[in-house]
């Protein structure tokens, strides 16, 4: 599989995770995210640049919805931020599909889609 993003291809798996991380960009993010059927919003743009920050910066972490909603109480200072909060920008899982779109690897861990 792969994208085609301003005449450039970026290869991907077979399910659609890009194989190389440096190949990322807000146009691939965004040509992701068409395949995915979703549109990103001020919000899943800030879920997106959190998981690339993680995984970048921080060993090569790759936070699960629990510690997303943990961080994004704090982020957004809304305490009523939930799981269900980050599956209204990304309906597939905020974990799995935010991480495809944001070009991070594709976790082992279970379950999503």
């Amino acid at each position: 599989m792969s994208y085609e993003v301003n005449g450039q291809t970026i290869a991907a798996n077979a399910n659609g995770y890009i194989e190389n991380v440096e190949d990322w960009n807000e146009d691939v993010a965004k040509a992701i995210a068409a395949a995915e059927g979703v549109e990103i919003s001020a919000r899943g743009w800030d879920i997106i640049n959190y998981l690339r920050d993680e995984f970048l910066n921080n060993g090569g972490n790759q936070p699960n919805e629990r510690n997303m909603v943990k961080h994004f109480k704090g982020a957004w200072d809304d305490s009523s931020i939930n799981a269900k909060s980050l599956y209204e920008h990304f309906p597939k899982g905020p974990a799995k599909q935010a991480g495809k779109i944001a070009g991070t690897p594709e976790t082992k861990r279970k379950g999503g889609y």
